[in-house]
């Protein structure tokens, strides 16, 4: 956003500059996204002096400690549009680095801040977890903490590549950080073609497991498109699934595995029933259901799963925010 018009009328910037929300924006640009003062300067527009005051006045109001601790986070504007919008009990949107853009590392810090505040609140006991970079990205920034009574839940099975953001690693590594204990699904995210879904599930002693869904207090989900930019695409589809055919299905990205339509609905059943994961039937009836993604390309999907229920809170970035928001306008200008 530039502030030209602001100069021409020849109005003092300081009190602008000086707010708590311009100062933790200067922070999280600093801190999280790691962009250097020069890069902030010329992205607000402002002096390199003022950024670096902003962030020397920011560690002596006691804002930095590690984490930015402060209720001027989020863009309170975009948070209540995209809550009205999508139907959300609550919107996070943080600022991301436009010229070196990250989808994972400024939403996850933004999810850290929001599960470290939840977690406060003592409200949960079970904790159900997707798997993914996001997620990944959300550990490394949380700070160590001690929730002994918490159960850290996977949700969704695992591939073979790519262990450290699999089931196994983001369910111990939130156990881990949160000092809780955790409960790791330890089955493929597809079954084979041909393998019958309830003698493997009783077999693998996986019926305790998925019995534990029933009771999450809250899930930490994920999503995807149908790209190769999208994990599970490249690395973990059932042999003969082909992201054309999921396409042609009219799939636009797949939560927990599952692959939905524009409109939320399943594309497949048979991949469906082929899924080792808590059934999205299940998600719907959890009291907390945290969403964390960001990205041009998961546009469409974050906008099926919240038609579909699965969203409460959308934690997510002012980029990808503003083109839901484009998005949901264009589909009711279609509609109308």
């Amino acid at each position: 956003m530039h502030h030209n018009a602001r100069k021409d009328i020849g109005l003092a910037r300081e009190p602008i500059e000086e707010s708590d929300a311009f100062v933790t924006e200067i922070c999280w640009h600093y801190y999280v996204n790691e962009m250097t003062q020069a890069e902030i300067a010329r992205l607000l527009d402002v002096t390199r002096l003022r950024v670096n005051q902003a962030i020397q006045r920011a560690k002596s109001l006691g804002f930095v400690k590690i984490q930015i601790e402060s209720p001027f986070l989020p863009r309170i504007e975009l948070q209540e549009e995209l809550k009205t919008c999508l139907g959300l009990k609550r919107a996070i949107v943080s600022p991301s680095n436009e010229a070196d853009y990250d989808y994972h590392k400024s939403v996850g810090a933004a999810l850290a801040a929001l599960l470290t505040e939840r977690l406060a609140a003592g409200d949960w006991k079970s904790l159900g977890v997707s798997w993914g970079l996001t997620l990944d990205s959300a550990i490394r920034k949380l700070p160590r903490q001690s929730h002994p009574d918490l159960e850290v839940v996977s949700i969704l099975g695992g591939t073979a590549k790519g262990s450290t953001l699999n089931s196994f690693g983001i369910a111990s590594g939130f156990a881990n950080v949160l000092g809780a204990h955790y409960s790791v699904l330890t089955a493929p995210i597809y079954l084979s073609e041909g393998i019958d879904r309830e003698v493997f599930l009783s077999q693998y002693a996986l019926k305790e497991h998925f019995e534990k869904f029933s009771s999450l207090d809250a899930v930490l989900l994920t999503c995807s498109n149908v790209s190769e930019k999208s994990f599970l695409v490249e690395h973990g589809l059932p042999q003969g699934l082909t992201p054309e055919a999921l396409i042609d299905a009219g799939a636009i990205g797949d939560v927990l595995g599952k692959f939905l339509d524009r409109d939320g609905r399943s594309v497949s059943a048979q991949v469906d029933n082929r899924t080792v994961g808590m059934p999205l039937e299940e998600v719907i009836e959890v009291p907390e259901k945290i969403m964390a993604a960001a990205g041009p390309h998961k546009v469409e999907i974050l906008k099926a799963a919240c038609q579909r229920g699965l969203v409460d809170t959308l934690v997510t970035d002012d980029t990808t925010a503003r083109l839901l928001l484009k998005s949901v306008a264009n589909q009711s200008a279609a509609a109308g």
